[in-house]
Protein backbone atom coordinates (compact mmCIF):
# COMPACT_ATOMS: atom_id res chain seq x y z
CA UNK A 1 0.00 0.00 0.00
CA UNK A 2 1.32 3.44 -0.97
CA UNK A 3 2.00 5.98 1.98
CA UNK A 4 -0.05 9.28 1.51
CA UNK A 5 1.84 12.95 0.53
CA UNK A 6 0.90 16.19 0.41
CA UNK A 7 -2.75 17.36 1.12
CA UNK A 8 -3.92 13.64 1.02
CA UNK A 9 -2.07 12.99 3.69
CA UNK A 10 -3.08 16.09 5.54
CA UNK A 11 -6.79 14.97 4.62
CA UNK A 12 -6.13 11.74 6.42
CA UNK A 13 -4.65 12.84 9.14
CA UNK A 14 -7.72 15.45 9.60
CA UNK A 15 -10.03 12.69 9.20
CA UNK A 16 -7.99 10.60 12.17
CA UNK A 17 -8.06 13.81 14.39
CA UNK A 18 -11.90 14.51 14.04
CA UNK A 19 -13.17 10.55 14.82
CA UNK A 20 -10.76 10.40 17.82
CA UNK A 21 -12.53 14.07 18.65
CA UNK A 22 -15.82 12.06 18.43
CA UNK A 23 -14.52 8.52 20.50
CA UNK A 24 -13.35 10.83 23.02
CA UNK A 25 -16.32 13.03 23.36
CA UNK A 26 -18.70 10.14 23.62
CA UNK A 27 -16.40 9.08 26.14
CA UNK A 28 -16.53 12.00 28.08
CA UNK A 29 -19.91 12.52 27.63
CA UNK A 30 -20.56 8.66 29.36
CA UNK A 31 -18.70 9.99 32.61
CA UNK A 32 -21.30 13.06 32.82
CA UNK A 33 -19.44 15.55 31.29
CA UNK A 34 -21.30 18.22 29.42
CA UNK A 35 -20.26 19.72 25.67
CA UNK A 36 -19.98 23.37 25.60
CA UNK A 37 -17.49 23.94 22.38
CA UNK A 38 -15.36 21.92 19.70
CA UNK A 39 -12.48 23.13 18.60
CA UNK A 40 -12.07 26.10 19.68
CA UNK A 41 -9.23 28.08 18.20
CA UNK A 42 -8.07 31.50 19.21
CA UNK A 43 -5.02 33.55 20.38
CA UNK A 44 -2.63 31.30 18.30
CA UNK A 45 -3.77 28.02 19.87
CA UNK A 46 -7.11 25.53 19.53
CA UNK A 47 -9.02 23.52 22.29
CA UNK A 48 -10.20 20.07 20.87
CA UNK A 49 -12.76 19.93 23.62
CA UNK A 50 -14.46 22.08 26.58
CA UNK A 51 -17.04 20.57 28.24
CA UNK A 52 -18.55 20.89 31.70
CA UNK A 53 -19.35 18.78 34.30
CA UNK A 54 -20.77 20.49 37.83
CA UNK A 55 -18.93 23.07 38.80
CA UNK A 56 -15.88 23.17 36.78
CA UNK A 57 -14.96 23.43 33.15
CA UNK A 58 -12.67 21.24 31.47
CA UNK A 59 -10.67 22.52 28.43
CA UNK A 60 -9.32 19.06 27.20
CA UNK A 61 -6.19 18.46 24.37
CA UNK A 62 -7.23 14.56 22.33
CA UNK A 63 -4.16 12.97 20.86
CA UNK A 64 -3.94 9.97 18.81
CA UNK A 65 -1.69 8.07 18.40
CA UNK A 66 -0.48 4.33 18.19
CA UNK A 67 0.09 4.41 21.65
CA UNK A 68 -0.81 6.32 24.77
CA UNK A 69 3.04 7.08 25.61
CA UNK A 70 3.43 8.51 22.03
CA UNK A 71 0.29 10.32 22.73
CA UNK A 72 0.94 11.62 26.11
CA UNK A 73 4.38 12.55 24.72
CA UNK A 74 3.01 14.57 21.71
CA UNK A 75 1.52 17.26 24.46
CA UNK A 76 5.19 18.96 24.55
CA UNK A 77 5.70 22.58 26.15
CA UNK A 78 4.94 24.64 23.16
CA UNK A 79 1.35 22.50 23.06
CA UNK A 80 0.96 23.77 26.17
CA UNK A 81 1.57 27.19 25.74
CA UNK A 82 -0.44 27.86 23.44
CA UNK A 83 -3.51 25.67 24.65
CA UNK A 84 -3.16 27.71 27.30
CA UNK A 85 -3.22 30.85 25.83
CA UNK A 86 -6.49 29.37 23.77
CA UNK A 87 -8.24 28.83 27.36
CA UNK A 88 -6.99 32.20 28.60
CA UNK A 89 -9.10 33.72 25.23
CA UNK A 90 -12.18 31.24 26.24
CA UNK A 91 -12.97 32.31 29.80
CA UNK A 92 -12.50 35.92 28.67
CA UNK A 93 -15.18 35.80 26.00
CA UNK A 94 -17.17 33.46 28.96
CA UNK A 95 -16.51 35.44 31.93
CA UNK A 96 -19.84 33.26 33.58
CA UNK A 97 -16.86 30.50 33.63
CA UNK A 98 -14.38 32.34 35.68
CA UNK A 99 -16.23 31.49 38.98
CA UNK A 100 -15.91 27.88 38.18
CA UNK A 101 -13.07 25.54 38.30
CA UNK A 102 -10.64 25.27 35.26
CA UNK A 103 -9.13 22.16 34.37
CA UNK A 104 -6.59 21.06 31.47
CA UNK A 105 -7.92 17.41 31.13
CA UNK A 106 -5.77 15.10 27.83
CA UNK A 107 -7.36 12.03 26.50
CA UNK A 108 -5.61 9.17 24.74
CA UNK A 109 -6.87 7.95 21.85
CA UNK A 110 -5.23 4.97 20.35
CA UNK A 111 -6.21 1.72 17.94
CA UNK A 112 -8.19 -1.03 20.22
CA UNK A 113 -8.45 1.24 22.82
CA UNK A 114 -10.92 2.93 25.19
CA UNK A 115 -10.07 6.71 24.92
CA UNK A 116 -8.19 7.28 28.49
CA UNK A 117 -8.92 9.84 30.02
CA UNK A 118 -6.46 11.67 32.08
CA UNK A 119 -7.96 14.88 34.29
CA UNK A 120 -5.76 17.89 35.27
CA UNK A 121 -3.13 15.90 32.63
CA UNK A 122 -1.20 19.43 33.27
CA UNK A 123 -1.77 23.05 34.32
CA UNK A 124 -3.41 26.17 32.40
CA UNK A 125 -0.90 28.45 32.70
CA UNK A 126 -1.87 31.98 33.59
CA UNK A 127 -5.24 30.71 34.74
Amino acid sequence: MARLAGPDRRRATERRGRAAEWRALVALMLKGYRPLARRHAAAGGEIDLILRRGGTVVFVEVKARPTATAAQEAIDARKRRRFSRAARSWVARNPWAAALSLRADAVFVTRALWPAHLPDAFPIEGL
